[in-house]
């Protein structure tokens, strides 16, 4: 276990100043709308959140197992009467204090005690001890047991009152009157939270870090237009993504026929970023099973209507030819989840249902989430038993991978323009219901408008395959619709070479990327960043510091993001390294290469911080792109070239990696703060 407390120690006798005091007597809290979410604010009083108690209170110690730091800290756990409302706080040593806590969240999540490890989605052990390592308390809740069974307490109220509940907490703990001030972060569902919970509330948090941001209507389409790319394009992701790497054609359209150059340009326009196919053999659209109930729930005459009714895509012969529905029988059970059919089904199954035939469980369908021969795993297998008659049946898959184009939604959100006439008409049928920003206010409590209090740093990944990255200037575009100058309140971060999940260490455990190979040789963790953002948040609204400027970037017109290709033009907090291979350093800049086996061959790279975002202190290496990593000598300091030799020996195709990793106070020695980008070239080893 990661996480351990101290258990020798007695825990602490339960006083009236800790476990019975509740805030102070203010107005209650009200809608600022009819029918509109309660609106908190610092003074008033969530009437169903008016009583709060804590039943522990501990000493306890903490080591992130990564970095190897440990910390130390009094555990208070409690929750709010009549609820099913839980938090947890961690407070650090009197001497490490610096009057302000760091609460992250996610939607789904259910305990409000740290979880072991990272990634950091919700309160984990990495996210405590970079916290209290950097003079921050931390508050955690469990979202009142989470969407949806939390109900209206577990989008942002339950984490408001614990947030003003811990600073009385505080101030009894460190004998101080100081007001701690508070910052609100988490990741996709997790941003729609932080959004959602900054609009909602005034003065609870005095500023926010949303991570990875979709647009209120990418849950589900977002996810359904990745497994339509999959299904279609099957046998030409190879190409493509080879098109798109370092050294490629870069017209990742040549060789496909109408269908396929459609469903490409389709899906890039709506937002999957192109350079993102590199990752295409294990893509299976994210969690989609786990959201596409809600849209069965909600809009089930949609799969009658796809098949049946003029203009959906279920009367074009190629979709027909895709529908599958095979009978068979379970032949036995596998590990977990596991089913061994007598049969082998068609690729196409992936998202479509297991139908129980017969048996008690007869009429009952379940979700295929992976297909490997002629087995199959599924969302839960409990029931299922050896000579079960079932059925396969990918018809709501199917049709639900064409689900965006009937959900034009309002307000524009300009990823669906494709789907318009000029005159603003839809293109094809619209359903009756417009699913995304229904699940968006489940999560956040509202659908995400622009109008935000505080301040805020946004956190956006130009390589994301689940929340498209043009989301992040939408809400930008929002927040100046709504707040007008937004000098002084926001700035949006892009991470180039980033992904969906703020953890490079959550490729290799399986969390979201299904055990991509090499990972590291492609993207970079995101987790540097948000720990930065933190800290500057804090740095602005206690000392008035403006944070670095927004990443200068542009949105083309298949609304993929670009970034200027220069540190200082760029701005936000990445380094910007480029790549070259020959006899000298000035070279032009097309990634590509053709050397001999067994001669020395000699890399340039150089690097680059935008103003007032640090030093580059590491530098690393892979040559055969096998996602090892060496590291190179380094004078630490703000921009600089360098060079390696590296020797090939076996013929082939190589795409050397070069690394480089940034911090704010050129500190090569921490384990926070750390922003990296990466470059890659193509080698071609005659």
């Amino acid at each position: 276990m990661l996480l351990t407390f101290g258990l020798a120690f007695a825990e602490v006798p339960q006083k009236a100043s800790v476990v019975d005091q509740a805030p102070p007597v203010t107005s209650a809290c009200e809608a600022q709308a009819v029918h509109g979410p309660l609106f908190i604010t610092e003074s008033c009083n969530d009437p169903e959140l008016s009583k709060p108690y804590v039943d522990v209170r501990r000493p306890g110690t903490m080591t992130d197992k990564a970095s190897g730091v440990s910390v130390s800290f009094t555990y208070v756990h409690g929750g709010f009467s009549g609820t099913n409302a839980r938090f947890s706080f961690y407070f650090p040593t009197a001497e490490k204090y610096k009057d302000r806590f760091f609460q992250t969240t996610y939607p789904t999540i259910g305990v409000e005690d740290a979880a072991p490890g990272c990634p950091e989605i919700g309160t984990s052990t990495c996210s405590v001890v970079f916290a209290l390592s950097s003079g921050a308390y931390v508050v955690s809740t469990n979202n009142a047991g989470g969407v949806p069974a939390g109900g209206p307490l577990a989008a942002y109220r339950t984490n408001a009152a614990a947030a003003k509940y811990s600073r009385l907490i505080a101030k009894e703990i460190y004998k101080t009157d100081a007001r701690p001030r508070g910052y609100l972060y988490g990741a996709s569902g997790g941003a729609y939270q932080t959004v959602g919970s900054m609009e909602n509330t005034s003065g609870v948090w005095d500023g926010a870090v949303p991570m990875v941001f979709g647009v209120p209507n990418a849950i589900p389409n977002f996810m359904a237009s990745q497994l339509l790319a999959l299904r279609v394009l099957r046998d030409k992701l190879p190409q493509i993504a080879d098109a798109v790497a370092p050294g490629g054609s870069g017209d990742p359209y040549a060789g496909l026929n109408a269908e396929q150059r459609n469903t490409l340009r389709e899906v890039t326009r709506l937002g999957f970023p192109l350079r993102a196919w590199w990752q295409y053999a294990t893509l299976n659209g994210g969690g989609f099973w786990a959201v596409e109930g809600a849209v069965r729930s909600i809009d089930p005459s949609y799969v009658e209507d796809f098949w049946s009714k003029p203009g959906y895509e279920g009367k074009e012969s190629s979709v027909q030819a895709a529908r599958v529905r095979q009978d068979t029988t379970v032949k036995n059970n596998g590990e977990g989840n596991e089913l061994v059919l007598g049969l082998e089904p068609s690729k196409d199954l992936l998202n479509g249902d297991l139908i129980i035939v017969d048996g008690p469980k007869a009429g009952q369908s379940v979700v295929i989430t992976g297909i490997e021969g002629n087995k199959v795993k599924v969302v839960n297998a409990s029931g299922i038993t050896s000579g079960t008659a079932v059925r396969l049946d990918n018809s709501w898959a199917i049709a639900l991978e064409y689900y965006s184009r009937h959900q034009v939604p309002t307000p524009h959100e300009y990823g669906w323009d494709q789907y318009v006439k000029r005159d603003g008409a839809p293109l094809y049928p619209q359903r009756g219901v417009i699913i995304g920003p229904i699940l968006n206010a489940s999560s956040a409590g509202s659908v995400a408008s622009g109008r935000f209090h505080g301040k805020m740093i946004m956190a956006e990944s130009v390589l994301d395959v689940s929340a498209y990255p043009w989301s992040a200037d939408w809400y930008r575009q929002q927040a100046l619709g709504a707040l007008g100058d937004l000098s002084g309140s926001f700035r949006l971060w892009y991470m180039d070479n980033a992904d969906h999940g703020p953890d490079i260490a959550g490729y290799s455990a399986g969390v979201a990327f299904e055990h991509s190979a090499h990972a590291a040789d492609h993207i970079v963790s995101y987790l540097g960043e948000v720990q930065q953002a933190l800290l500057d948040l804090d740095a602005w609204v206690a000392q008035g510091i403006a944070p670095p400027e927004s990443t200068n970037y542009r949105i083309d017109a298949e609304n993929q993001v670009r970034l200027e290709p220069d540190a200082e033009l760029r701005r936000g907090i990445q380094p910007v390294v480029t790549l070259a291979a020959g006899k000298t350093s000035n070279l032009s800049s097309h990634p590509i290469a053709v050397v001999k086996k067994g001669r020395d061959v000699i890399f340039w790279a150089k690097a680059q911080t935008p103003p007032s975002a640090g030093k580059i202190v590491k530098v690393e290496w892979d040559f055969e792109g096998d996602g090892r990593f060496t590291s190179q000598a380094v004078s630490i300091g703000r921009q600089f070239a360098f060079e390696e030799v590296h020797r090939f020996v076996r013929p082939g195709t190589y795409f050397p990696v070069v690394r480089v990793t940034a911090q704010r106070e050129g500190d090569a020695n921490t384990s926070f703060g750390l922003v990296q980008n990466l470059t890659s070239m193509r080698v071609t080893v005659r």
